[in-house]
Formats: structure tokens, sequence, C-alpha cells
């Protein structure tokens, strides 16, 4: 049990090592990943920590009945202090490698559960667990957040500050939506672009074929949300709008036509949130997905054709509604 709780009190009591003249600590502390932002890290830094944290740091646990802190708490402190992802993992590998009472950050929590005995982790699985914690979205409990709210008034009052100054703990489901949204079309907007710039349009079609779905879905993973793209005239069949979803894509049309701004719609189910908001075409686009013989060329069509037999993503013009982002996540 004592290898469980070495990960349980590793973002609870997580390190701060003191500055250097060496400057930024991630210099001095030679991290083992070499590419701390590939998605094979993330992956792998996911599993340790549902694997091996979650069984101190469960999010569903309760209150009373948790022996670690919840990876939210331990991430919002951390990434407080860290300058970059680089210092983040380096701070906690610091106290991992040898645990100490004067590296702990997070005072309370080391007061409540004890300070982490030490085992010999290996220092690229901390810092895999460190580098998903640092970059992905993380569960978050039920009662964190009037928790959360209850010790930061405390504190905001000894200090003789309004408690009308403390800072939500979330934005609204809107901005999250959002952010989930416009994070995912940079990511695939980044890789398509590197296609077309590296072999040109013709491979940037294969590119899509293959890797537009794993794209969207680790940013799924990333985000802890369900992340799609759809069509009323889909391209690829994984790609199709649900009843409901046609009903939103049609009603941003016509927002559209009447020369409108949309907004984003949100839709509240339970503890489930569902944001839907238009993806709506440029000159880029109408590369493939505009009028064949004009926009899109023979050589480029001939490619569409084979490698989607049933397509129907043609015809579009500048700024015309070509799916939807349709993201669900939990409140």
């Amino acid at each position: 049990m004592k290898w469980i709780l070495m990960v349980s009190v590793i973002l609870a009591s997580l390190t701060s090592c003191k500055k250097s003249s060496q400057g930024d600590k991630a210099e001095y502390f030679e991290l083992k990943s070499t590419d701390i932002n590939s998605e094979e890290i993330a992956v792998r830094g996911k599993t340790l920590m549902e694997n091996k944290c979650y069984l101190c740091h469960n999010p569903k646990a309760e209150e009373g009945s948790m022996i670690a802190p919840p990876m939210i708490a331990i991430k919002a402190r951390y990434s407080k202090d860290a300058k970059s992802k680089k210092e983040f993992m380096a701070d906690i590998w610091n106290f991992v490698e040898k645990p100490a009472q004067d590296k702990a950050k997070l005072k309370g929590a080391v007061k409540r559960f004890g300070l982490m005995p030490y085992q010999p982790y290996a220092q690229e699985d901390i810092e895999a667990i460190a580098a998903f914690i640092y970059d992905y979205e993380i569960e978050k409990p039920e009662w964190f957040e009037q928790h959360w709210k209850k010790n930061h008034e405390k504190r905001y009052r000894q200090k003789g500050k309004s408690v009308a100054q403390l800072p939500e703990p979330e934005q609204n489901y809107a901005d999250i939506g959002m952010t989930y949204a416009k994070s995912t079309k940079a990511t695939l907007g980044k890789n398509l672009m590197g296609a077309i710039q590296k072999e040109g349009v013709l491979h940037a079609l294969s590119f899509c074929n293959v890797q537009a779905m794993p794209l969207t879905d680790s940013m799924s993973t990333k985000h802890n949300a369900k992340i799609k793209r759809v069509s009323d005239k889909y391209r690829n069949p994984k790609n199709e709008a649900n009843e409901e979803e046609l009903n939103y894509i049609s009603l941003y049309k016509q927002i559209l036509e009447n020369g409108e701004q949309p907004e984003p719609i949100v839709v509240e189910e339970n503890e489930n949130v569902n944001f839907y908001y238009p993806i709506v075409t440029n000159d880029m686009c109408l590369k493939c997905h505009g009028t064949p013989g004009e926009e899109i060329q023979p050589k480029i069509l001939e490619r569409i054709q084979a490698l989607y037999p049933k397509d129907n993503a043609i015809g579009y013009d500048i700024n015309e509604v070509r799916g939807m982002w349709s993201i669900s996540f939990d409140k």
C-alpha cells in the first residue's frame, strides 16, 4: 500500500523547490522525457494516474472518505507556482525523488494526510503523470466547488479582502464549450496546415481520412469531454448529425442567412451539458468543399471520391454552415 500512498500525496504535497541562481528549475532537474508534449506521454500519464493515483485521489470519493486531496486541487496549487510545464514536472519529481516536509506546497493536505513515504518510483512514470495533470482537464469531485469556496473565503477574510473579490473556480458552460471547440480546431488546423505545407492538398486529404478522428478523440481525452464535429452533408459517415443536431444546424443556417452573429447553444440535462456551435466555411475550406471544376481541382475531386465514395460535402460557398461542434461534458 505504500506505493499507492506515494502517488497519493505526489500531487497533494508536491514540491516547492526553491529558486536557484541557475534560473528555471526545469533546467537543473534533468527531465527524462524528451518530448513532454507528445500524445504518447499523455496517454501513459492518464493510465498511470487512473490506475495508481485514483486509488487515493479518486474524484468519485466523498470528501470525508478521501485519503489524499483531489487532483483538481493539486493541479490548481502547483500550476500557480510553476512558470512552465517543465518546471511543473521538475517540481513533482524533485519531491517524489526524496519526499520532505519543507518541499510540500499543500501544507494543509500534508497535515491532514501525512507525508508520503519514500518509494523507488521511476522518474519517467512520475513525469508522465505530471505532464498529463498539467495539460489536461482533471475530473472534479461534486463537493469540491463548495469546499474550494469555503477555504478561499476564509483566507480572503484573514487577509482583509472582500469576499466579492473571490475568483470563480469555473467559467460558464458556454465559455468552457467554446474553449474545447477552439483548442480542438487549433489542433486539427495546425496538423492540417502542416500536411498541406509538406505535400499539398492531396496529401492533406489522406491525412484527414486517417488522422482527423483520432486527433479529435485525443482532444476529448484532454478535456474530459465528448467532442464531435457533425454535419448534415457529411464526408465521413462518422460525422453524421443526429436528429437533434440537425435541428441546430438548420437554426444556425437561418441565423447566418439573416446576417446575424451565431452564439453558442447550451443545453443542460441533469448533470450533463451539451454545447453546440457552427463550423463556418472560409477560402481554405473550399479547396476540398467548394464546387468541382472551380475551387475543387480534378485531381482533388478524384481523391475525395476514392477516399469517400458516398461524399456529399461539396458545393459550399464562403461563410456557410459546413457543420457544427457538438460537445458534451459533466457539470
